[in-house]
């Protein structure tokens, strides 16, 4: 009996020397400490975690490789790492669909721009990174700098429910704002002379001016958008883990790494503190 006694004092140490050295371990990656409710609960009730993205983007994801790439598509599989689930991609046709998909609780996170309008809808990370917002201009334009945008006649392409359709639809006095679906058909109509112009963030002008000979992306920009990491409102007790990997994103070079991997070009400015 007193041998019985000794084993299981002895295990019963072994088992608490572990939890602590498991709950070290999780607390270092932004988990809740003992007694709280796990993060992973909150934000992948699915058991796993489901990335809302939209194509044609490096500040989303980019399919035209064998392995997928993009800032958004490589953060979210990070995230999914240090939380401890499965990532699961959910590709949206425009990000107006991920931001309903957030929204709705139809995904559990996202990386796009963050807004006042949004932080209705979703709640918000501090930003990870920062990207001016410009034009482009078809081959042969006469339009040269931005003071030549807001004129009569001039026709500017945006995605429709967008943030650049919100701030353009308010600021442009003379110029008619022309909403598109998608990027891909902003494109197509900029090369069959139904637009003037396409606004929205450079990386994604930059990866459109590919796809159009000729054409290029203005000096200068008239904003900047600050993406951070969204989660759907009612997860409040899942941002302690999103707000430290927001900034471990930053300190740790992830972000860098994942605009790199991704190509994105443009006014980019990292917020490491």
């Amino acid at each position: 009996m007193r041998s019985f006694e000794i084993v299981t004092a002895t295990t019963r140490r072994s088992v608490v020397a572990l939890l602590a050295i498991m709950a070290a371990h999780l607390a270092g990656h932004g988990y809740a400490a003992a007694g709280d409710v796990d993060p992973r609960q909150i934000l992948a009730p699915a058991g796993k975690l489901r990335v809302g993205l939209y194509p044609g983007t490096p500040t989303s994801i980019l399919q035209n490789s064998d392995e997928p790439r993009g800032v958004g598509y490589d953060l979210g599989k990070e995230m999914a790492k240090r939380l401890g689930v499965p990532f699961e991609p959910v590709v949206f046709a425009k990000n107006a669909e991920v931001l309903e998909a957030v929204k709705t609780g139809a995904v559990d996170v996202a990386f796009t721009h963050a807004t006042a309008a949004r932080a209705a809808d979703m709640d918000f990370s501090a930003p990870t990174m920062a990207i001016g917002l410009g034009y482009l201009v078809p081959a042969g334009s006469a339009i040269a700098t931005l003071e030549d945008i807001d004129r009569s006649g001039v026709r500017v392409g945006v995605t429709e429910k967008s943030s650049s359709d919100a701030a353009l639809s308010r600021d442009l006095k003379r110029a008619l704002v022309v909403r598109t679906a998608t990027v891909k058909i902003g494109t197509e109509m900029l090369a069959a002379g139904k637009l003037d112009a396409y606004a929205t963030n450079k990386a994604t002008l930059f990866e459109m001016a590919d796809a159009l000979p000729g054409s290029k992306v203005l000096d200068g920009q008239w904003g900047v958008e600050k993406h951070a990491v969204a989660i759907p409102k009612g997860r409040d007790p899942g941002m302690a883990f999103v707000q430290t990997f927001a900034q471990d994103a930053k300190t740790e070079g992830l972000v860098q790494a994942a605009i790199k991997r991704a190509g994105l070009r443009g006014t980019v400015a990292l917020e490491a503190k």
